[in-house]
């Protein structure tokens, strides 16, 4: 059983699962072909006793022990991977129920795809599974304990925590887009320049001054006093003989603790005399990064948190250390462990509490009260186990925001703003919040930059707050605020290059900050910052980050789609060209339909407010309309295509082709933009395809709200050229000679070029060609038999994209396709694409036509660069 490939699909997948966090898997079942579950003796039986609770799996038969009825009538390992998989991450604390096991188009192998929460935890859950069924099958022992263990843990290092998963949660709620900028804290909500971030609960708009403020407890507490805010007395200190003088100045009992500590660290309460403060004042020395050391009376009470957002409290809990209770005839182990056995405890962050831990501080503290962990306490008495109410080391909250005394909300609202803080919780101590701190004696202990949410959104007793609201209100305010930018993606066989970049120029002639991903590379307002075929998720997230981009072009190939899905999970605008065999055979993609079908996940993206912009003339591209939940906009080369009628009698949005002249229509209005001929793309109308590009991109840009007067300025300015469009019919005039450079690299791509080569005038046309190593046989036969009917001579080069073939192997295909449709045509084989270009500009003929169909760019580009400048010298043609 061999695991080809695993692959985390962050968009819906071919199959169109409208989810987001999906693992494909590609199962090689090899000898289990023939084996399914009812074969193997005793498979059932192990299964059953192994995973007891997967009886609440339906499966297809859609009733609990579906799954198990399955087993017992007999069905494919990939199958039962699928659920094992997301069986042991239900076990592990992340409840996953969808999944899907699917014939890949090869005998013996299976796609399996299954949700996850955390990717690694995903990866590791695909993996283990295929371990526990190897082992199910061989009748062998295997304990899932580890594995259960390693998935908590990985999924506690991978996962947002709850205050930044709470957060972007509500922004998923209310529709906007987030990417995690780094393996920690650190996310952006919206895209581009609309973008906003947090960190935690540290928003990008959180005062630098009020974070440093907050973590200067001296700095922090004189502000306060000035104020008139009630604070502990206290004093700070840096060398252990100002001791004894502070213990005198504040009086026993006191705190001692580091000034610029944080979660509790190098913290001692309730110190009683002069040793106990001498071992508090060097524990918090330990944990002090500048030495400096807060001795402060010790105020009692209740430990408060008041969580203030955008200068208004919005949340109080009361937090209590982690503890146990006796009962007279439990120790104290005992008593901890059964604590830990309350469901809502778990590991990490993944419950409403944490389990309680007994490190070497609770073993102290544990001491300190007289007791070890053998010990017997009575009954009813409390013993504390941490040093502070974090809910993180094991402690409790309870809500208490509708009884915090107006004068206390007051003051807390106040003292963010002297803080300045948009963020910040306000730790209190005092007998009762209910009451003014003046009347009870309570003091303000700290301010803290970044405070946790989670005592808020899920206390352990009274009413969980949406903390994170207030969050994104501030971040923002309009309603309706997404934080998005104009997204138009764009797939399709062939042309989507030359409409992304169509596309990006028309938004640019508007006035657009433009970001856009091809083939080629990713443009940042036209500066080419990665290069490379840039046509995948990282590429369009690399987009979406930039903060200087206001509008997003991304052009995006099944090999992304079915790789890694979307770096995006909505667009604006979805554009389709055509859908021709291409790359069949790869992936599970092994017919047309199946190809239209991942092509169709760019429509079905779209924004219900946003247009999905289809070719009229293709019908597996029409068909595409069946499953989208947003508007249609058709484009055709034919201005009578019933499809376009029917649309326009609908008063839809069309494109089309009509009396030479490229056309929006509104309902059956007519706006026409500028005759195809004038429209430098096109080659004065020779280049068919260039207009069904061109109709495509203007329907795009029209649904954005630009005008026909901004588009036409576009195409008029929009030349075709090495450096605007590398690769998509560049002319290069020689002075006896032409050379035209294209990236046709299919038949579908290969018949284009071959109309738009029979209008122009040429001695003789001759052709050099190349296979590309992971298309099917008959595919590269007809690129061969195309180039047949296209040049009068062809050089097949073959020194690239093999992928897996040899190049005999592809030369030999295209050659055999050249002989199929004309046995005697004149063909050279040069395999290196420099020596075949190099051969036919030296032994060009006047007014001859050489056609390049190069598939790397650069590297054609720059040699044609050179021969052109050689020739305009007049130097003889070097390499």
């Amino acid at each position: 059983m061999i695991i080809r490939e695993i692959n985390a699909m962050r968009g819906p997948n071919y199959w169109s699962v409208r989810r987001h966090k999906l693992i494909v898997m590609v199962l090689d079942l090899e000898e289990m072909e023939e084996r399914p579950s009812n074969k193997i003796d005793g498979f059932y039986d192990r299964l059953k006793a192994m995973f007891p609770t997967m009886y609440e799996h339906r499966c297809s038969v859609g009733e609990p022990g579906g799954f198990f009825q399955r087993v017992e009538e007999g069905t494919w390992m990939g199958h039962i991977i699928e659920h094992i998989a997301l069986e042991i991450q239900t076990l592990a604390g992340m409840d996953v129920g969808f999944g899907r096991t699917r014939g890949y188009g090869e005998e013996g192998v299976y796609s399996v795809v299954f949700a996850y929460m955390e990717e690694s935890v995903g990866r590791y859950a695909a993996k283990a599974a295929v371990r526990i069924c190897e082992a199910l099958i061989e009748g062998e022992d295997y304990d899932m304990a580890d594995d259960i263990q390693k998935m908590r843990e990985l999924r506690e290092n991978d996962r947002l925590g709850p205050s930044t998963g709470s957060i972007v949660e509500e922004a998923e709620a209310r529709g906007i887009p987030w990417i995690r900028l780094n393996k920690y804290s650190l996310c952006q909500l919206g895209y581009g320049a609309n973008q906003k971030r947090i960190q935690a609960t540290v928003t990008s708009e959180t005062s630098s001054i009020g974070v440093e403020l907050a973590c200067d407890k001296e700095d922090t507490k004189y502000l306060l006093e000035q104020a008139e805010v009630e604070v502990p007395r206290g004093d700070i200190i840096r060398r252990e003989r100002s001791l004894e003088e502070a213990c005198d100045y504040v009086g026993f009992p006191l705190v001692i603790k580091p000034i610029d500590g944080n979660h509790g660290r190098g913290i001692t309460v309730n110190i009683q005399n002069y040793d106990e403060a001498l071992e508090a004042f060097h524990q918090a020395k330990e944990s002090s990064r500048s030495g400096a050391i807060i001795v402060e009376k010790f105020i009692t009470g209740e430990d408060y948190r008041v969580l203030v957002i955008n200068n208004k409290m919005v949340a109080a809990a009361k937090r209590t250390p982690a503890h146990v209770i006796g009962d007279g005839k439990s120790t104290v182990q005992e008593l901890i462990d059964e604590v830990n056995k309350d469901p809502r405890r778990g590991y990490g962050h993944e419950n409403v509490l944490t389990q309680i831990t007994v490190n070497e501080l609770t073993k102290t503290i544990i001491k300190d009260a007289g007791y070890t962990l053998e010990s017997v306490i009575a009954e009813g008495e409390r013993l504390i186990l941490k040093d502070t109410a974090n809910l993180s080391t094991g402690g409790t909250a309870e809500d208490v925001t509708d009884i915090v005394h107006p004068a206390n909300v007051s003051m807390a609202e106040r003292i963010s703003k002297i803080i300045d803080l948009d963020i910040c919780g306000i730790d209190i101590m005092t007998t009762d919040i209910s009451k003014p701190l003046s009347e009870t004696g309570g003091a303000v202990l700290e301010v803290n930059a970044g405070p946790g949410f989670r005592m808020h959104l899920a206390p352990t007793s009274g009413l969980p707050r949406n903390v994170a609201a207030p969050v994104i209100d501030k971040l923002f305010p309009q309603k309706g605020d997404t934080g998005r930018i104009p997204i138009v993606a764009i797939t399709g066989t062939n042309g989507k290059t030359t409409t992304s970049r169509l596309m990006a120029h028309i938004a640019k002639m508007k006035g657009y900050r433009v970001g856009y991903t091809t083939s080629d590379g990713v443009y940042i307002q036209n500066r080419l910052l990665m290069t490379g075929d840039c046509t995948g998720p990282a590429s369009a997230e690399f987009v979406l980050k930039d903060p200087t981009v206001n509008f997003a072009v991304l052009e995006c190939a099944r090999g992304g789609l079915l790789r890694a899905g979307l770096g995006f999970k909505k667009c604006d605008v979805g554009i389709v060209t055509n859908v021709a065999a291409d790359h069949l055979g790869l992936k599970g993609i092994h017919t047309i339909e199946q190809l239209a079908k991942v092509k169709g996940v760019i429509p079905e993206t779209v924004l219900p407010s946003g247009y999905a912009i289809l070719n009229a003339d293709d019908d597996l591209v029409y068909d595409m309309r069946r499953s989208v939940e947003c508007h249609i906009a058709l484009f055709s080369m034919d201005e009578n295509n019933p499809r376009i009628k029917a649309l326009q009698r609908l008063n839809g949005i069309t494109a089309v082709y009509e009396n030479g002249y490229v056309t929006i229509c509104r309902g059956e209005w007519k706006m026409r933009i500028m005759k195809a001929e004038h429209i430098p793309l096109t080659y004065g109308g020779k280049a068919k395809f260039m207009i069904q590009n061109v109709l495509a991109a203007v329907l795009g840009a029209h649904v954005q709200g630009i005008s026909i007067e901004d588009m036409k300025a576009a195409l008029e300015t929009f030349i075709p050229s090495a450096s605007q469009t590398p690769g998509r019919l560049n002319l290069f005039e020689f002075k006896d000679f032409t050379i035209l450079l294209d990236y046709a690299h299919n038949p579908a791509g290969m018949m284009a070029l071959k109309k738009f080569t029979d209008e122009l005038e040429a001695t003789v046309k001759v052709g050099i060609i190349a296979g590309v190593g992971d298309r099917r046989d008959e595919d590269t036969n007809q690129v061969g038999s195309i180039a047949a009917e296209m040049f009068d001579e062809i050089i097949i080069r073959q020194d690239k994209r093999l992928r897996g073939r040899t190049e005999e192997e592809l030369i030999k295909l295209l050659n055999d396709g050249i002989q199929m449709k004309d046995p005697n045509k004149k063909t050279t084989i040069i395999p290196s694409e420099r020596e075949a270009i190099t051969h036919a500009v030296k032994n060009a003929q006047k007014g001859s036509l050489i056609i390049l169909c190069s598939d790397v760019i650069p590297d054609a580009l720059e040699l044609v660069k050179k021969f052109k400048e050689q020739d305009l010298k007049g130097e003889p043609f070097m390499a």
